[in-house]
């Protein structure tokens, strides 16, 4: 089987080895680190596609090759292999998958924690998540789970989460605290099947107590977040991918830093290797720290005076959702440069058409009419007929995207805030995008979103009007290049012209703003895309639905 240097991300076409974790006829299970590399967007380790042995390495350590070149062999069948040092061949019995030359060492085997243990690990929700935190337990030691129940919740830079159990049993050990970061397809429970047997880490033949209870956080309440493993965070003019933020966070390493740390990767960029090589030398030696005159990606503590909860101040830490909505829109305010049109809409049309309607539709089709509905089919006609609305910038390259994948900003309890897509909304009608809308919005609020759902968006609108804002000035959902702003639908004397007669009459009006990336979309395209969402809702035909 071939293992090939993977794709990490759109724009992204060559990688380096930064560091083989396996050598030649070592063994390795499917899922488990064999190599690390560093790209323009992420340092990452590659896990093996699937069990058996390694036959061949072709790409040395610090070797940059492009997107899909073959970089090692993985024998799954037990054939003939070479010796990567010395290009000698090595036999491995077909039958007992055991490599006859000495030159070479297989991996320990596997440490088994006794009979009927599963372990249930840190799921990866998405293609670029590599890390997850435990938001809650359900379960404790010794309570009984049955398959599908839900086990754990979880949060990661996509997606918050409810985890189920794989399978039914006892829940033997919790190895992974509430509000502990920790890399995807660590172990952090095990499950015995026997329901006869609690397993402790340290010693596999002890039983611990009835006291045992889920562990509380191993450091502090508090990860590096990035809008998406895929975006860099950008400081100054150096790049530090999301795995060297995490490490840094983690051992408490602030930017300034992080700025005098010396690169070896490419262009000059902080490996993984690095940071850990500097974490060493800090221990017997103190770094002086220099100021930074820029960072884009503050801590969350950053700047913010230290004081206690009183009877007049209450000190709240951030939850894991609200920072990573802060660190988006961050990079957004310093990604895109920002520029908001904004239009009133006559809604009179619409409105009657729901008012006259919406039972009917509801009795048929079980969906609720709603502007969101009309508003959204008007933003996929515009973005057909202004496909460049529909585009993401990578560098100096415009990437237009031929789908229509459109985000709904929602609401979630406390103070969240996430955006699910539509995925394909050009293929559906107003009844179809309807139904989306109100799905979408159901499944966000009970946490019953996928990976797939907060993925691959191409355009985002947030109706802040529901709560009777009447406009505002909403940031762009990166890597987007524009955002639509729904306001409150209002009552409003306007003057109405016809026949050439000027007259007064109560309308609803709604404001619409669009907050535009001016880096690619100027005033006249923002402007003749609004016009279009105004006029398509203004002379909107019953007839058409």
């Amino acid at each position: 089987m071939d293992i090939i240097m993977p794709k990490m991300g759109e724009s992204v076409n060559e990688g380096t080895i930064i560091k083989w974790h396996k050598n030649v006829g070592d063994k390795v299970k499917r899922d488990e680190i064999i190599f690390e590399i560093s790209t323009d967007k992420v340092d990452t380790e590659i896990p093996s596609p699937d069990s058996g042995v390694i036959a061949e390495i072709r790409i040395r350590e610090g070797d940059t090759v492009e997107v899909g070149t073959v970089v090692a062999i993985l024998n799954t069948n037990g054939e003939t292999v070479m010796n990567a040092k010395h290009d000698e061949p090595v036999q491995i019995n077909i039958e007992t998958n055991e490599i006859a030359s000495e030159q070479i060492v297989t991996a320990e085997p596997v440490t088994s924690t006794g009979s009927g243990i599963i372990e249930v690990e840190m799921p990866k929700m998405g293609e670029s998540v590599m890390e997850g935190t435990i938001i809650k337990w359900f379960k404790k030691v010794g309570d009984q789970i049955k398959r599908d129940e839900t086990f754990f919740e979880i949060s990661t830079d996509k997606v918050d989460t409810e985890v189920p159990s794989p399978i039914e049993g006892t829940i033997a050990e919790i190895l992974v605290g509430e509000q502990e970061t920790v890399d995807v397809g660590t172990v952090v429970a095990k499950i015995s099947t026997t329901g006869d047997v609690v397993v402790k880490k340290s010693d596999a033949n002890s039983i611990p107590s009835e006291t045992v209870q889920t562990p509380s956080s191993m450091h502090e309440n508090f990860s590096v977040v990035t809008s998406n493993l895929e975006e860099e965070v950008i400081k100054g003019e150096r790049f530090y991918s999301p795995l060297v933020l995490s490490i840094a966070q983690k051992e408490g390493i602030s930017f300034d830093e992080l700025r005098r740390i010396n690169g070896t990767g490419k262009n000059g960029r902080v490996t993984k290797k690095d940071i850990l090589s500097y974490l060493v030398q800090r221990t017997t030696t103190k770094v002086e720290a220099a100021p930074t005159p820029y960072v884009s990606a503050p801590s969350v503590q950053h700047g913010v005076p230290e004081f206690q909860s009183s009877a007049e101040v209450e000190k709240i830490p951030m939850d894991n959702i609200r920072q990573k909505i802060m660190q988006h829109m961050i990079a957004s305010r310093d990604t895109s440069v920002h520029v908001t049109s904004l239009v009133e809409v006559d809604m009179i049309k619409i409105d009657k058409f729901i008012a006259e309607k919406k039972n009917e539709y509801y009795k048929r089709d079980g969906v609720k009419l709603t502007y969101m509905a009309f508003i959204t089919d008007a933003c996929v006609k515009a973005l057909k007929a202004y496909p460049l609305v529909n585009s993401s910038i990578e560098g100096t390259t415009i990437i237009r995207k031929k789908y229509i994948n459109l985000g709904i900003a929602v609401a979630v309890e406390p103070t969240g805030l996430i955006v699910p897509n539509i995925k394909a909304a050009n293929h559906r009608n107003i009844i179809g995008l309807a139904a989306a809308v109100s799905d979408i919005a159901y499944r966000a609020r009970n946490k019953k979103l996928t990976p797939d759902d907060v993925t691959d968006g191409t355009f985002t609108i947030t109706n802040y009007g529901v709560f009777g804002t009447v406009f505002g000035l909403p940031i762009i959902n990166q890597p987007e290049v524009a955002i639509l702003g729904v306001g409150a639908v209002v009552k409003r004397p306007v003057v109405i012209e016809a026949d050439g007669t000027d007259t007064i009459a109560i309308r609803p009006i709604m404001a619409l703003t669009l907050s535009h990336d001016h880096r690619l979309i100027d005033g006249m395209l923002g402007s003749l895309f609004l016009k279009y969402v105004k006029e398509t809702l203004e002379n909107f035909d019953p007839k058409s639905i």
